[in-house]
């Protein structure tokens, strides 16, 4: 999708305080606060339905996302503006191949006292120490940024010297690679992409919503955006969604997908040994529980079922399930892999409850 005005210029009105109360009340704020931030997304993003409710959830679960899409689709103006409609601080990074680890955490600068010609170092911060990252083009960094990147999403903290640096709170990394291009760039090694809790498929608008686009961005149309909540709103909303009751068949059913996935285990399908080189590892059922938590109460259900866990099971392990050179010969996705997964792993019966 193609930018839009940017909304920067209009200052986003203050969001309402998220009420004090118990965990159901808090439940019922956030399906409204969800709805309300996906009418004020429409009013710059055209579209992307899908892409906003799961970097919504990312964001609720104190999780990091890869969007994966060609240029022009508007991942930028995406990111920036969520962060603007939740009050957060937004820096976004442009990734090259002579970035340094120090050009994103920070580094220690000499400074001389003009009146006692005392040096002292003074730490000065990097893009790092803000909300909101956007992590342009990724792949396009050596390893070493690349890890020290992954090493203050994992810790929320970056390290210069001997001193240790606390990230402010709540904290996100959300990180774009282009499919199209392979010269120049260092991919992202498997353990670390399992450090993403999603990878996002951003894919191209449909031909009313390229039009809609088009009219749009051609015009003198500015949003008028409204916060719709605030940084401490976000970091008690994280703990609610750990809160959300999950039965052991849901559970059970996210186990079993992640374990299906592993090539010569005895739950996986047949189809799995000839099309898997490596399967999901633990973080998949993890992240698929979480996610699943935060997409019931953003649709205003107070606990999470198989249906969550279905619709999650994609992004979470599209990135974690290694295809076979047999399975790429023919073309075959890890997205293909993990829908036919979804096709022959079934959810067990549910348990009525007395």
């Amino acid at each position: 999708m193609a930018d839009t005005p940017n909304p920067d210029a209009e200052k986003p009105k203050v969001a309402p305080k998220l009420a004090e109360g118990d965990d159901i009340e808090a439940v019922k704020a956030l399906n409204v606060a969800y709805k309300r931030m996906t009418d004020q997304l429409a009013r710059v993003i055209v579209g992307q339905n899908e892409v906003i409710e799961q970097i919504l959830i990312a964001t609720f679960c104190r999780g990091h996302a890869l969007l994966v899409g060609v240029p022009g689709l508007a991942k930028t103006l995406m990111v920036s503006t969520t962060s603007q409609l939740l009050q957060l601080t937004f820096k976004r990074i442009q990734f090259t191949p002579d970035l340094m680890p120090s050009d994103i955490t920070g580094t220690d600068v000499l400074e001389e006292d003009r009146t006692t010609g005392k040096r002292v170092f003074r730490f000065v911060h990097g893009p790092l120490f803000s909300n909101m990252i956007l992590a342009d083009e990724i792949n396009r960094t050596p390893p070493k940024t690349q890890a020290a990147l992954l090493e203050a999403m994992q810790e929320h903290m970056v390290t210069c010297g001997e001193t240790t640096y606390t990230l402010p709170e709540p904290f996100f990394v959300l990180a774009t690679q282009n499919p199209i291009e392979q010269e120049g760039t260092y991919p992202l090694p498997e353990a670390q992409l399992d450090r993403f809790m999603f990878n996002i498929m951003v894919d191209y608008p449909t031909a009313d919503e390229e039009m809609a686009i088009i009219k749009q961005v051609t015009s003198t149309y500015e949003a008028d955006l409204e916060v719709t909540l605030t940084g401490e709103d976000i970091l008690r909303l994280q703990d609610i969604v750990r809160r959300v009751p999950v039965a052991d068949h849901v559970v059970q059913y996210a186990r079993d997908l992640a374990r299906a996935s592993r090539p010569n285990r005895p739950e996986a399908p047949p189809f799995i040994s000839e099309l898997v080189q490596w399967g999901a590892g633990p973080r998949a059922g993890i992240y698929m529980i979480l996610a699943a938590k935060a997409r019931a109460i953003l649709h205003g259900r107070y606990h999470a079922t198989t249906e969550d866990v279905r619709a999650m099971a994609p992004p979470v392990m599209r990135h974690r399930v290694i295809t076979t050179f047999n399975a790429e010969a023919a073309g075959i996705s890890p997205d293909e892999v993990v829908a036919r997964l979804l096709a022959e792993i079934q959810p067990a019966v549910e348990t009525a409850i007395a």
